[in-house]
């Protein structure tokens, strides 16, 4: 949907056609596919019209991040509900986001919560790395990132362009731990070793799926599409190991606009998201989302380790890098 056509429907929805029908305008960086049911849910539950902006895949999250600072003098969104965290923290530091005591939200452990209650972290996807079953068959597969410089996985990997989305998140997160030298050399030893850079996650599953490439470097959801299509497809955990930087954990996040023009569905929105119940939806339904909620359960179909080794990650710390890191992506990772 073009600008002006969402803004003109906007307008005339919040204006004039749904007087007798409140309306809460969300701004949705989940694929379309996993969240429009749960909107979709929201507004059977409660009688509220949901009006959601989606994302495109190659700018996800970015995209709506910048058109928010853009609008924050005048804003139109009242939730931004976001597939990942530095950029809702890049928001909060900016002053977009409104506090809001959430008492489901309080439920959720303090690492994936604003401690000024300015976003809420549910619904996390893992970074991993997905193998082509027959294209890796007899290989000594990798454990750790370092071990995708090794030339045997020449031209045969591929990654999602790091400007964007979890996969630049996972930059600044690597910059944030490992160090900024570090993730440098070893962004540079991909490069070498002639990483494919694709428009995004689902591309990247998609072609190991294929057999186009014999691994790739994606997310848990669209890792778990190749399963769903019965592609000969592995899911590995990369730093699980106790010499490794451990798996990085991505929630999603949920927050109220600073000025929202329909403050009060959009906080019964903001619970309804954070609820085990909903985080249960995502978990178990195809986009496999691991929970964060104490009462909410895992899907099976993660094969998760027994005794995961999580990203020791500081994500305000994480962000503190963004610019950096991001920096180092245009102007030399991606550099012709």
């Amino acid at each position: 949907m073009n600008r002006f056509v969402f803004v003109v429907l906007l307008t005339s929805l919040v204006g004039v056609g749904c007087g007798q029908r409140p309306t809460v305008v969300v701004y949705c960086a989940l694929d379309r596919e996993f969240s429009e049911p749960i909107l979709k849910r929201f507004e059977a539950e409660t009688g509220y019209h949901v009006l959601a902006k989606y994302d495109t895949e190659s700018t996800k999250s970015v995209g709506l991040t910048e058109q928010l600072l853009r609008e924050r003098s005048r804003p139109r969104c009242d939730v931004f509900w976001n597939n990942e965290i530095l950029n809702t923290v890049r928001l909060a530091n900016d002053g977009v986001l409104e506090p809001f005591e959430s008492t489901v939200g309080r439920e959720y452990p303090e690492r994936f919560r604003s401690p000024e209650n300015l976003w809420y972290g549910f619904a996390a996807r893992a970074r991993v790395l997905l193998l082509n079953t027959g294209e890796t068959e007899g290989e000594t597969l990798p454990t750790k990132r370092e071990e995708l410089t090794d030339p045997r996985w020449r031209g045969r990997l591929g990654m999602a362009k790091p400007l964007f989305g979890t996969t630049a998140t996972e930059v600044a997160c690597l910059f944030a731990v490992a160090g900024p030298e570090w993730t440098k050399q070893w962004l540079l030893g991909l490069r070498s070793n002639g990483v494919h850079v694709l428009s995004g996650n689902k591309q990247v599953a998609v072609d190991v799926g294929a057999g186009q490439l014999a691994l790739g470097m994606t997310d848990t959801d669209d890792s778990l599409g190749e399963l769903r299509a019965n592609h000969p497809v592995k899911i590995t955990y990369l730093g699980n190991g106790s010499d490794g930087l451990g798996i990085l954990l991505i929630p999603n996040t949920v927050s109220l606009i600073r000025g929202a023009p329909n403050a009060e569905p959009a906080r019964r929105l903001i619970d309804y998201l954070l609820s085990p119940e909903t985080e249960e939806i995502l978990a178990l339904g195809p986009s496999g989302q691991i929970p964060l909620h104490p009462r909410a359960k895992a899907s099976p179909k993660l094969d998760l380790p027994e005794h995961p080794k999580w990203m020791a990650v500081n994500y305000e710390k994480a962000v503190e890098h963004w610019s950096d890191a991001m920096t180092f992506i245009k102007d030399t990772f991606t550099a012709p």
